[in-house]
């Protein structure tokens, strides 16, 4: 994490190194913004849940709400508008993919402009779409190029060729300031709030929002604090400070892709310089709890770029132990796609943890090791096993803990010889994979596959029950009869359906004793022994 000690002294260097020319005048530039011809001033809102959590009040600025569902449609717009007629009667050109690309077609339209936005060839049609719905007959899409670098140069030849005006998405003093103007509304409105604002949380791509944001603040309130939260893995302006100059990454991060620049601008570096207080670096797990923090206080699904904010807010306030503070994090976009849903649901749960786990491979053993976990309070979301071996099964599973202390308690409870709560057992051996990225993306979706060794009889149904409170082990205590099973898997997807996929061993001569077992459970269920999945796959 990167300090304003540090930053102060880079901030001289920098006025130190000035040209001979006058920077900007950030201030009067904001004040003349002509952002409002189409962007809203955005509410400052009170977050109940993060508050609650964090014990400091939570203010999100919801630029999310603009009419791209982002900031970007500042500085687009106030960069647009400040051309020259002639300019603006050559028109204009943008490179982009994102919601700067959004933005210039909406300020094309407003303006009545001719722009040009470039995309790459593989851009999806969502973005393409929501690009020619706000720009109409204003815009024309140039699909160019197999990478967006690609695509930038493109950009650059229209610019020369066809006497363009490039649209720089931060690194130019009109963006800035247009995109300042969100600090400028965040004073006015904090200001009746009865606590004076301790500090402001700001995303971090390529700094325009981080420096027309820290330029405002620092000159009309210096004593609240601007800190930048970048993602870890695409944290380019915390290593430009660090090394006292911008610094292009090798490679970037593209989760949080509305964020994700390689090199920041040499402008929006100098501004960060002199004004940003401190920077934090958040992980992929936490921009994903934050989607999820931010969807409990707003009911809005905000992108991965856009909570980097309340990510790096929730981190700052819990490793420093505030409390009785009150931060203001800018929720800067929502313009995420559908299909990531999946993932940020499966790793925004801040208290599931995941586990290897050795148990004997003896009937009853699954039962045994679901007791156990349940005994402490934990809740079992993810299962998997598929037999390999006559001595010792290895299974892959997820809990659900209500802390860090809490878990770090149930695997200790899985690896005492003589439970403290009565289950005498040997220990099982316990690999604890909740923070490797490799177990948490691939390997929990590989355990399993095919069967290691011989196995006789096996026959696979599906069953589907209530997924409520020790649901899992009622099903499981269903199952304790002779026949082995040698398959399982269960995931808790958050449905009132819990749906588990089970192997059994089960002999000729057992099939109609076996039939009416099934039937006689309570659970619906369906036999997949002919499937061509599982007898490829599986067998």
């Amino acid at each position: 994490m990167l300090r304003r000690s540090s930053l102060t002294r880079l901030g001289a260097a920098v006025r130190r190194q000035s040209t001979s020319s006058s920077p900007p005048n950030y201030r009067r530039m904001i004040l003349e913004s002509r952002v409002y011809d189409v962007a809203v001033q955005t509410p400052l809102q009170e977050a109940p849940a993060l508050s609650h959590e964090l014990q400091n009040r939570v203010l999100l600025k919801r630029e999310d709400l603009q009419p791209v569902f982002s900031f970007k449609i500042r500085g687009a717009y106030n960069k647009m508008a400040s051309l020259s007629s002639e300019e603006k009667a050559a028109g204009c050109v943008c490179c982009s993919a994102g919601n700067h690309a959004q933005g210039v077609a909406l300020s094309a339209r407003m303006l009545g402009v001719k722009a040009k936005v470039v995309m790459p060839l593989a851009t999806p049609d969502i973005k393409v779409n929501a690009v020619r719905h706000h720009g109409g007959e204003y815009v024309d899409i140039v699909l160019h190029g197999k990478s967006f670098d690609d695509a930038a140069a493109e950009a650059r030849r229209l610019v020369k060729e066809e006497n363009l005006t490039m649209l720089l998405p931060f690194d130019d003093p009109y963006v800035i300031a247009g995109q300042g103007t969100i600090g400028m509304e965040i004073l006015q409105q904090s200001s009746g709030s009865g606590d004076k604002l301790d500090a402001i949380f700001v995303a971090c791509g390529g700094g325009g929002m981080l420096a027309g944001i820290s330029a405002w603040v620092k000159q009309i309130r210096p004593s609240v604090k601007v800190i930048g939260v970048e993602a870890a893995d695409a944290a380019g302006m915390t290593a430009s400070l660090e090394a006292g100059k911008p610094v292009e990454l090798e490679h970037v991060g593209l989760f949080a892709d509305g964020a994700a620049v390689k090199l920041v601008g040499s402008e929006t570096y100098r501004v960060c310089a002199e004004n940003v207080d401190e920077m934090v670096t958040v992980s992929t797990d936490e921009i994903c709890a934050a989607i999820k923090a931010g969807f409990n206080d707003t009911r809005a699904i905000l992108e991965p770029a856009g909570v980097l904010s309340i990510a790096g807010m929730t981190q700052y306030a819990k490793t420093r132990g505030l409390s009785g503070c009150q931060f203001a994090a800018v929720t800067s976009g929502a313009n995420i796609d559908f299909a990531r849903l999946r993932f940020v649901s499966e790793r925004a749960d801040s208290h599931e943890r995941l586990l290897a786990v050795e148990i004997d491979e003896t009937p009853g053993a699954f039962l045994r090791l679901n007791r156990c976990l349940d005994a402490v309070g934990v809740r079992i979301t993810e299962f998997s096993y598929r037999y390999a071996d006559a001595q010792k099964a290895r299974v892959h599973l997820s809990f659900h803990s209500p802390s860090a202390e809490h878990a770090a308690a149930a695997i200790r409870e899985l690896q005492e010889e003589e439970s403290p709560m009565g289950f005498a057992r040997g220990t099982y051996k316990v690999l604890d994979l909740s923070d490797n990225e490799l177990a948490k993306v691939h390997t929990r979706y590989l355990a399993g596959g095919r069967a290691q060794g011989d196995i006789q009889n096996e026959r696979l149904y599906r069953f589907e029950f209530p997924d409520r409170p020790r649901a899992l082990a009622t099903f499981l205590e269903s199952l304790q009869r002779e026949w082995n099973i040698s398959l399982f898997h269960y995931r808790n997807h958050g449905a009132d359906v819990g749906r588990v996929l089970v192997g059994f061993q089960v002999p000729t001569e057992d099939h109609e004793r076996f039939q009416a077992f099934l039937n006689q459970l309570a659970y619906v269920f369906h036999e997949e022994t002919n499937n061509e999945m599982y007898r490829e796959f599986m067998l």
